[in-house]
C-alpha cells in the first residue's frame, strides 16, 4: 500500500500519483513529494531506489526490521529511523512502532508497518501550510513533531501511573506487595525502553541543527529546534521518572519489612504474655510440696498470679506500641 502527495511553491498540486512519476514531478521547479510505504516489499523500493537514487545500502536498511534509532548520511540523500511511541498497552508494556525514511532534496518517503497511523503527520502538515515552502525539511519536521508529541503523551500517561503507585503504597487494606513491585518494574522497562527510543532520535535532530544537513534553512530551523526541546524534556523527564520508580520500590520494601517487623513483635508479645501461664503452671505442677498444696488457696494464688502476670505483660507491650 502506498500513499503520494506533491506540493508545488508550497501548494498542495497532487495525490495519489503512480510512483514512476516521482522522477517526471521533481524535475519541475519548487515540486517536492511524499511518498508513504505501509508494509512494502523489496520490489517496492527498488522503485524509489530508481526514481530517487536511493543509496543500496539505505533500501538495505529500509527492509530489515528492528533498526536501532538514528540518522545516516549518504552522497544525495539521508535516511533517517524513528521509532513513534503508542503508550502502554493493558499489561503495561511499552508499544513502539518503527519508521523508516529516505530523505532526498525534493522527496520525503515514509516506511512502516500497518499499525502506525500517519494521520497525526498529515494534519500537522495541513495546519502549517504557511511554511510548506520550506520543501522536503516541512515534512521531515512532520514526521518528528508527531513522533514526539506521541512520546510526550506517553511520558504523561506513565507519571501518572506512577503517582496512582505512590498512593496505592500507603493504601489502607490488604498489603498489595507483589502487585505493586510488579506494576513498577513494568514501567521501569517501559522507561528504559522509552529512553532507548528517545535519546539517539535527539541526536538525530541535533545532527540536522548543525549542519548534517544542509537544506535545514533558518526559516524552518525553529520547528526543528522546538523538536529538540521537546525531546530534551522527554529525556530529562525519563530520567525522573526512572528514580521515582525506583524510590517506590524501595519504599515498597521499606514498608514490606516494617509490616514484617509489626508482626513479628505481636507473636513475640503473645508468646511472652502465654509462656508466664506455662511457667506458673509448671512450678506449680512439681512434685513438691509447696504452701497451698492441695488447698484452693494454693488454686487461687496461682490463678491470681497468672491474671496479674499476663495483664502486667499485656499493658506494658500495649504502651510500646507492639499490641
Amino acid at each position: 500500500m502506498v500513499m503520494t502527495r506533491a506540493w508545488r511553491n508550497g501548494t498542495a498540486a497532487e495525490r495519489d500519483f503512480p510512483v514512476d512519476r516521482i522522477s517526471e514531478l521533481i524535475a519541475e521547479d519548487g515540486t517536492f513529494v511524499w511518498v508513504d510505504y505501509t508494509d512494502p516489499e523489496p520490489s517496492d523500493l527498488e522503485h524509489v531506489e530508481t526514481e530517487l537514487g536511493i543509496h543500496a545500502l539505505a533500501v538495505e536498511d529500509a527492509v530489515e526490521r528492528g533498526q536501532r534509532p538514528k540518522l545516516d548520511r549518504y552522497r544525495d540523500s539521508l535516511f533517517l529511523v524513528v521509532y513513534d511511541v503508542g503508550g502502554l498497552d493493558h499489561a503495561g508494556d511499552l508499544t513502539t512502532h518503527e519508521v523508516k525514511a529516505f530523505v532526498t532534496e525534493h522527496a520525503l518517503v515514509t516506511i512502516h508497518g500497518s499499525d502506525v497511523d500517519t494521520g497525526a503527520m498529515e494534519r500537522r502538515l495541513d495546519a502549517t501550510t504557511d511554511i510548506a515552502d520550506h520543501g522536503v525539511p516541512w515534512l521531515m519536521w512532520g514526521l518528528l513533531d508527531a513522533v514526539t508529541d506521541h512520546a510526550t503523551n506517553t511520558v504523561e500517561d506513565i507519571e501518572r501511573r506512577i503517582d496512582a503507585l505512590e498512593e496505592d503504597l500507603f493504601e489502607h487494606g490488604t498489603p498489595r506487595e507483589k502487585q505493586i513491585q510488579r506494576r513498577s518494574f513494568r514501567l521501569r522497562k517501559a522507561l528504559g525502553v522509552l529512553r532507548r527510543q528517545v535519546v539517539p532520535t535527539r541526536d538525530s535532530v541535533a545532527s540536522l541543527l548543525h549542519g548534517d544537513a544542509e537544506t535545514i534553512s533558518d526559516g524552518i530551523r525553529p520547528y526543528f529546534r522546538d523538536v529538540e526541546d521537546h525531546l530534551v524534556s522527554i529525556t530529562d523527564s525519563v530520567d525522573q521518572l526512572r528514580d521515582a520508580v525506583s524510590s517506590v520500590l524501595d519504599t515498597n520494601l521499606n514498608l514490606a519489612s516494617n509490616r514484617q517487623n509489626t508482626v513479628m513483635k505481636k507473636v513475640t508479645s503473645w508468646a511472652a504474655i502465654i509462656a508466664i501461664p506455662t511457667a506458673i503452671t509448671g512450678f506449680f505442677g512439681q512434685n513438691l510440696k509447696f504452701p497451698g498444696m492441695g488447698e484452693w488457696s494454693g488454686l487461687y494464688f496461682s490463678l491470681g498470679l497468672i491474671i496479674a502476670s499476663s495483664l502486667t505483660l499485656y499493658r506494658v507491650f500495649k504502651a510500646k506500641d507492639w499490641l
